[in-house]
């Protein structure tokens, strides 16, 4: 029995828990990381217990007495440690174990503490590991040159990111320099591709999944409100009030903008009905202290009804406690996405969790369904391998060069090569990097060795280098002195304009453009503010789902009677084309002066499409939250022009890239791509931004059928 296994603090724990079992992913992940040397991907739902499930045998097996720091837990967001830190803390209260915050806004009196003694347990984002190589090297040798475990919270959000590319390259600098290799605990409710996970641990073959596939019940309910704009319809906003009122309740509104809306229409319909105060708005522009407050009522209100109106900053494991509903407005772009949103409700024991999507146009309620049929079918939308990260590597090559005060040319060179978050870059692209870094003076070359350069002096003192993503330019929002959040400079902001910031209205008293701040004071009505961000990537196998599902005659029990009309007068809107396979068949309306070609494909795939279109003369636009191309040609030149693409399908790599070097403004580009080589942007370009293997399937399988087609 695995309790058994464990060390005698440690059940004395859970008997002081008085916890009648543990959870099934509890029992399979002690009995094997104590009887094993292999690294584990546990896989579990939301609230099913997997961080006890890593450290209760984590602490059973360290040995503590042991110099420097011997667990290290890494998750993507600071909030997240700062909620994770109290359950850890509880775990090792019968250990007399220390644990740790370090981030930016964690005490600094803690860290002193332990760079003097470096012992327990240390809980830290990638960023803050980032900075501490960079500047401090020696403190990194001195903390975790002996830790025992690394557990990486939320592993699937590092997936198929540039941050996942900075992590596995700073796993594999710490097993550098680690006496003894570590092992690795990834911990995940919703991950699409157990070996994309495995490649964190530098070890895919010593790497297991332990996976307890058990799902919750679900109640989902899909309602429709036709909206005309951007605005969200009133009736959509008074169903939402009178089916939520009585209840805990997280909003995911797919915006930062839209979040503050819901908050304050919500809470302002409940003040004339005299319904409860506690409409809150939570996403990343709401000050930390605002935010932190609304997690802390969440957590600590056990009576009293809520309604928070948030994006992403609640789609992750933060602990707010018991959400009886989950409301989600308009589509999400992942099945994912959906899935962490879903888990955050129904955590008691034995309860169910509750959804409700409200769709406001066809395409959005389209889209809603196929991510829920595709949830219950158990898919999960892979991520996409970043195998050649060469904007990551350029990014690494500086900070270990300033880590090491410089370091012999070949030496880094070596270190790149054997660093496993690079391994299928070849030698020769990673010393073209670094002799082109020499060249842009990012790095200067004294004999055999290496420094940072003059121009690279201004980019690694600066706090934005230890981010892989673009931190925005933000305006900082203040009424009497206290900070509410912060806001992209726009038109919008100018004196008297009124916004919604935090869940309330406010009027802007005075713009300081030098120091980026702006006075506020309360009002009673406003504009939501502008926030930057595009769309997200939408799957493939999405699209695909919502075709099929025009093309059947299956009902929906989730789907109100607005949202079955809707969907039948989709069905009705495409029954002009005689589609028999939407495997492999595409609508293509033919029009008067236009032509509308229905691609029901992925974001990638897309762009893919619409760069050959390009390159072929196709005059066209598309929409990609439709899925739609609008060509501006005739059909048969359109028809003939895609044959030609076609047959020329296989050399679909050697036209892009051609097609880069003649026009290099085309290129979109990472934050520290901009710094490589123009051959090495147009790689990264294909590898991040198109799809060329998928596209080449998808031509050559895909047939057309027009409304003319009999």
């Amino acid at each position: 029995m695995s309790f058994e296994l464990l060390s005698d603090p440690i059940r004395k724990y859970i008997r002081d828990k008085r916890w009648e079992q543990l959870r099934p992913i509890q029992n399979a992940a002690i009995t094997r990381i104590l009887t094993t040397d292999s690294h584990y991907i546990l896989v579990s739902g939301t609230a099913s217990g997997k961080t006890e499930a890593a450290f209760l045998p984590i602490l059973s097996q360290v040995n503590f007495n042991e110099r420097g720091v011997q667990v290290l837990y890494i998750s993507p967001l600071i909030a997240l440690i700062n909620d994770q830190f109290l359950r850890v803390e509880d775990l090792c209260k019968n250990l007399e174990v220390s644990v740790v915050k370090w981030h930016g806004e964690a005490n600094k009196t803690s860290k002193e503490k332990l760079i003097k003694d470096p012992s327990g347990v240390v809980l830290i984002t990638p960023e803050s590991l980032e900075a501490m190589f960079a500047n401090k090297p020696f403190n990194v040798k001195q903390l975790f040159s002996n830790v025992k475990f690394v557990v990486i919270d939320e592993i699937h959000s590092f997936i198929g990111s540039g941050r996942g590319v900075q992590l596995k390259s700073i796993l594999s600098r710490l097993q550098h320099l680690n006496e003894n290799q570590f092992r690795i605990i990834g911990l995940s409710a919703t991950l699409g591709d157990y070996d994309e996970a495995k490649k964190f641990t530098g070890n895919n073959l010593q790497t297991i999944v332990l996976r307890d596939s058990t799902q919750k019940e679900i109640d989902a309910k899909f309602k429709f409100f036709k909206s005309d704009g951007d605005e969200l319809p009133l009736e959509l906003l008074k169903d939402l009030y009178l089916e939520t009122k009585d209840s805990k309740v997280l909003v995911f509104p797919n915006s930062r903008g839209l979040a503050e809306v819901v908050a304050v229409k919500l809470k302002k319909i409940s003040e004339k009905v005299k319904g409860h105060a506690n409409y809150f708005s939570h996403h990343s522009s709401v000050d930390k202290e605002v935010r932190e407050y609304v997690e802390y009522f969440a957590k600590s209100n056990s009576r009293q009804n809520f309604c928070i109106s948030c994006t992403s900053t609640l789609e992750l494991g933060i602990d707010i406690g018991s959400v009886d509903q989950v409301v989600q407005i308009d589509a999400t772009n992942s099945i994912a996405s959906l899935i962490q949103r879903i888990g955050r409700s129904g955590r008691r024991e034995g309860a169910k969790s509750s959804l409700f999507l409200y769709a406001t146009n066809k395409w959005s309620l389209l889209q809603s369904l196929a991510c829920w049929l595709l949830f219950k079918e158990k898919f999960i939308e892979p991520k996409d391998s970043m195998s050649f990260a060469y904007d990551l590597l350029l990014h690494q090559a500086l900070s270990i060069t300033k880590g090491h005060s410089g370091i012999e040319f070949n030496d880094l060179v070596k270190l790149l090569n054997q660093n496993f978050a690079f391994n299928d870059i070849a030698i020769s692209d990673i010393e073209e990097i670094l002799n082109h870094l020499i060249h842009i003076d990012l790095l200067e070359k004294l004999r055999n060795e290496v420094i940072i350069g003059i121009e690279g002096e201004k980019i690694v003192n600066n706090r934005d280098f230890y981010s892989t993503f673009i931190l925005e330019d933000n305006f900082k929002v203040v009424n009497a002195g206290i900070k509410i959040g912060e806001i992209p400079m726009s038109p919008q902001i100018i004196e008297d304009e009124n916004i919604l910031l935090a869940a309330k209205i406010w009027k802007i008293r005075f713009v300081d453009l030098k120091a980026k701040k702006i006075e506020v004071i309360p009002t009673n009505d406003g504009k939501k503010p502008m926030f930057s961000g595009g769309g997200g990537m939408v799957h493939p196998a999405i699209r695909q789902k919502m075709l099929e599902i025009i093309y059947q005659d299956e009902v929906f029990k989730e789907l109100d009677e607005e949202a079955s009309g809707e969907l039948d007068e989709m069905r009705n809107d495409f029954a002009i084309f005689n589609i028999k396979n939407p495997k492999s068949e595409r609508p293509l309306l033919v029009a008067d002066k236009k032509l509308l070609f229905y691609s029901f494909t992925g974001t990638k795939i897309n762009s893919t499409l619409q760069f050959l279109f390009n390159a072929a003369g196709i005059e066209n636009s598309i929409d990609d939250k439709t899925s739609v191309f609008e060509i501006a040609i005739a059909k048969e030149d359109f028809l003939g022009k895609l044959n030609l693409i076609r047959a020329d399908a296989h050399n679909i790599d050697e036209i892009i890239t051609e097609e880069l070097e003649q026009n290099p403004e085309a290129l979109k580009i990472s934050k520290w791509g901009i710094y490589l080589p123009v051959k090495f942007q147009i790689e990264w370009m294909k590898q991040n931004y198109f799809d060329i293997k998928q596209t080449q399937e998808f031509l050559l399988s895909v047939n057309i059928v027009d409304n003319f087609s009999v």
